[in-house]
């Protein structure tokens, strides 16, 4: 029986006489996959409701911070008690010494850090950091990932500009894009080739170490190595994107999973429990060049927003305390639910390929191996958008795009396997 999604319709005219496209975020509006996007009321463990009382399996759990679920009851405690306090104080308060010791007891890499309000802040932060440190202007990314949307980063950014068919952004000054070297992932010649092409100039390496923002693509073999190693034999510093593999991966991200220690780290998601939160930190050398230390000049007023760092705490000390039985069950859980598909794909006779690294996993609607940008573009997007109408119509909220990763939480478990193949069986025709 179809859902029925009438007040959910309701809401979105009325928001898009509101807002520009009726969302605040562009791929919420379904553009690349087509149908109406519910309004969702609430959330509880691996589940969402819509305004319409239909309740979805969650596969991208606020894209990625949901680790335990929604409405995760200690964290849920610990925003209540915060905002019995208050909800913002603009000056210093001791919960934002209390998370950072737990960020820098799983980030050995961290010697120092700052909170900001979101993981775009973070990175933005960073890079200005890393150019006044070494006093150089160009920075190296790489093709698909997305390090938010600030100017210089969304040059080749994947993620909602790949969504949508945009080659970068209209607003971005050609003087501050020149200053960006977009260079293909897996590819250390091409990293070679740029420090070669601007000696003595490039400042920074910013890297998504499991790319997340063209889909879950990992990385080649030896390959974040080479970044440490070319960036230190060039006097750069190298910038891990942590935002969406910080405590996804294990509780000291990617860098611990793949023994690699960067100059600077960013963070967010998962570390503000699901509140806006973001942080970047690293070596106190290169830390103490912001404000009001150094000559590098960064702020918010909502930065270490108290119930943000309640909620941080809350989630953190979980991760800590149950960090064997966690990312034990998460691993299970994922590998379930990702190869579980793929082997109903390979029943229909549909090309999938599936990319997983822990819990966040990728299904590219191809059937060539996905490496970079490049391959990951190689997928059906149009088979990808009748695949996802299909599994939201049987309940199942995959993200609404094929360049973005799906999450797994903790609250995933043989029940909810069960319902995700049952919808996936009828899907995949």
């Amino acid at each position: 029986m179809p859902r029925i999604l009438t007040r959910s319709r309701e809401l979105q005219l009325r928001a898009e006489s509101l807002l520009p496209g009726g969302v605040d975020s562009p791929v919420r509006a379904f553009r690349s996959v087509g149908g109406d996007p519910p309004f969702v009321t609430r959330a509880e463990g691996a589940y969402l409701w819509d305004a319409d009382g239909n309740r979805y399996l969650d596969m991208f759990g606020s894209w990625g911070p949901m680790i335990l679920g929604h409405a995760f009851p200690p964290a849920v405690e610990a925003i209540q008690q915060a905002a019995a306090r208050g909800a913002s104080f603009g000056a210093s308060h001791a919960g934002e010494g209390d998370l950072a010791e737990l960020v820098m007891q799983c980030f050995p890499s961290v010697e120092r850090l700052r909170f900001t309000s979101s993981g775009t802040e973070a990175c933005m932060s960073a890079v200005r950091l890393a150019r006044g440190f070494t006093g150089r202007n160009f920075v190296i990314k790489f093709e698909g990932c997305y390090h938010g949307h600030s100017d210089a980063m969304l040059v080749k950014a994947g993620s909602g500009v790949a969504t949508l068919g945009i080659p970068g952004s209209a607003g971005i000054p050609a003087e501050t894009a020149q200053h960006t070297l977009a260079l293909p992932y897996n590819d250390l010649a091409a990293v070679q080739a740029a420090f070669a092409a601007y000696p003595g100039q490039i400042a920074c390496i910013i890297v998504e170490p499991v790319v997340g923002n063209a889909g879950t693509i990992a990385p080649a073999v030896g390959y974040l190595q080479g970044l440490r190693t070319l960036a230190t034999e060039h006097g750069a510093l190298l910038i891990i994107d942590e935002v969406m593999t910080g405590f996804r991966l294990s509780l000291g991200g990617a860098q611990q999973v793949y023994g690699i220690t960067p100059d600077l780290t960013t963070l967010g998601k998962i570390i503000g429990g699901g509140l806006p939160c973001g942080a970047f930190g690293g070596r106190a050398d290169v830390m103490e060049f912001l404000a009001p230390l150094g000559p590098v000049y960064q702020a918010g007023t909502l930065s270490g927003n108290p119930l943000a760092m309640a909620a941080g705490i809350a989630t953190l000390s979980h991760l800590i305390a149950d960090q064997q039985t966690v990312y034990a069950g998460l691993e299970q859980s994922t590998a379930a639910i990702a190869d579980g598909v793929a082997a109903l794909a390979r029943e229909a006779g549909i090309a999938v390929t599936t990319n997983r690294v822990g819990s966040m996993f990728t299904w590219f609607f191809t059937d060539q191996p996905v490496t970079d940008f490049a391959s990951a573009a190689t997928s059906d997007t149009a088979r990808f958008g009748r695949f996802h109408r299909a599994m939201m119509e049987a309940g199942v909220w995959l993200p609404p795009s094929q360049y973005e990763a799906a999450f797994v939480s903790t609250a995933h478990g043989s029940a909810e396997l069960e319902i995700l193949l049952e919808a996936a069986r009828g899907a995949l025709v």
